[in-house]
């Protein structure tokens, strides 16, 4: 059994630091043509109406935005208290079967459960139960997709983790936190002022970011449960780009205070900074290899920006991208095998994904405006930013881009997303 889910506690303190822009949702659309996916049958939970959140709905699109599963159109009724009828599933060309139901408890919780059965093999597969406040009901049911997704592909699923962005309606900025489907955005911070880069710490309870609040780029750390707010990084010059080790206990950033702009690293604490190369190119946007032994910036040193990487300690660079002449924005994946980037294509920016142990590159992505790519934590999906049909928008994609779902459709500016860590919920 789950324990009971608390997400709305955790983010209340959020709340109240300020209303953010208006965000128009959209529902989850597929573009593009994948390869083989499981069908799956999700039935419409049993007395679904009790709930706020449409529960198999949400399930279905967690699903599909995956990639790696397509959603069979069923009717009728199904309860989970029973197995069902794997013939007649079978004849409609099901391979997996989901059902459940919502029921109220005495003290206003919600009560969903719901079974996974195979219907190739004609067996259950799993069943749980949750209890949790209604506020709940649409975490309960990303945890619920989930278990579906690791009982039926072996991975962890990423549904019930979260987001944050950077949204710009006129002159106000906003530091955004929501779930990995886009839904449930809670305002972290507004200001008058920018808010660029911000980066999601390993353990998911805080968030690191550049804020010109005092009227200079500093860097500050964020809790994402409290609210509480502290100043890391305030030195001469401009203070930039902040990137977690993965053990959390430093922080690489962009500092222009010897001149130019170069890389340090500082533990999270403020002590011990220190540059990590001599250079009197730019060096920024660096980011961790998930063992922590390498970091991967961007530099000119070349001439124009391309992606290199060093020791974590510092040292000597090499140089990983070669296919253009303007290669940013590095991330890597956790597993360590994927490098994201952004490359410019005469006046068009998009997103191109490397395998970094052949150094062969793709391009995945055919629009114009994309930026700031960050990996789901199972480094199966990638968030961006881009702009679609005049407006700006938040995509997910898989790795060979054949299915990318837009998260986040709005009048107002959308940029810079970065995806938490399983923490991160």
């Amino acid at each position: 059994m789950f324990a009971p889910v608390s997400r709305r506690r955790s983010l209340a303190a959020l709340a109240m630091l300020g209303a953010g822009p208006a965000l128009a949702q959209v529902k989850i659309v597929i573009a593009g043509v994948g390869g083989t996916r499981i069908p799956v049958a999700i039935v419409d939970f049993r007395d679904e109406s009790k709930s706020p959140q449409p529960i198999a709905a949400i399930i279905r699109a967690d699903l599909e935005r995956s990639g790696l599963f397509r959603t069979v159109d069923v009717a009728g009724a199904l309860s989970e208290t029973s197995a069902p009828a794997y013939a007649d599933w079978k004849a409609r060309q099901v391979d997996d079967l989901v059902a459940g139901s919502v029921s109220r408890l005495a003290d206003g919780r919600l009560d969903i459960r719901f079974k996974l059965w195979d219907v190739v093999r004609g067996a259950e597969v799993i069943g749980q139960a949750q209890a949790v406040h209604p506020d709940d009901a649409r975490l309960a049911a990303h945890r619920i997709a989930d278990v579906i997704y690791e009982k039926l592909t072996g991975d962890k699923g990423v549904f019930a983790t979260r987001m944050a962005y950077v949204t710009k309606a006129g002159r106000r900025y906003s530091l955004v936190i929501a779930d990995a489907d886009g839904e449930g955005a809670k305002v972290a911070l507004t200001s008058p002022e920018p808010i660029i880069s911000p980066a999601w710490a390993p353990n998911g309870r805080e968030l690191a970011y550049v804020s010109f609040e005092s009227g200079k780029a500093t860097v500050r750390i964020q809790d994402v449960q409290t609210g509480a707010r502290r100043v890391l990084a305030d030195f001469k010059g401009t203070n930039s780009a902040p990137a977690w080790s993965p053990d959390g206990g430093q922080l690489a950033l962009s500092l222009s205070r010897e001149g130019g702009t170069q890389l340090f690293v500082i533990n999270r604490d403020g002590s011990g900074l220190r540059r990590l190369a001599q250079s009197s190119a730019i060096d920024t946007e660096a980011c961790y290899a998930p063992d922590g032994s390498k970091i991967y910036f961007v530099s000119d040193r070349g001439g124009g920006p391309q992606i290199y990487r060093m020791p974590a300690g510092g040292g000597a660079a090499e140089r990983v991208t070669f296919n253009g002449n303007y290669n940013i924005s590095p991330a890597i994946s956790p597993d360590g095998r994927t490098m994201a980037y952004v490359t410019r294509n005469g006046g068009a920016f998009r997103l191109c994904v490397m395998d970094i142990a052949t150094g062969q590159s793709q391009q995945i992505s055919d629009a114009n405006d994309d930026e700031s790519p960050s990996f789901a934590p199972n480094s199966k999906l990638i968030v961006y930013a881009s702009r679609a049909g005049g407006k700006e928008v938040l995509m997910t994609t898989t790795l060979d881009g054949k299915i990318k779902t837009p998260l986040l459709v709005t009048l107002a500016e959308v940029r810079e997303p970065t995806w938490g860590s399983f923490g991160a919920q």
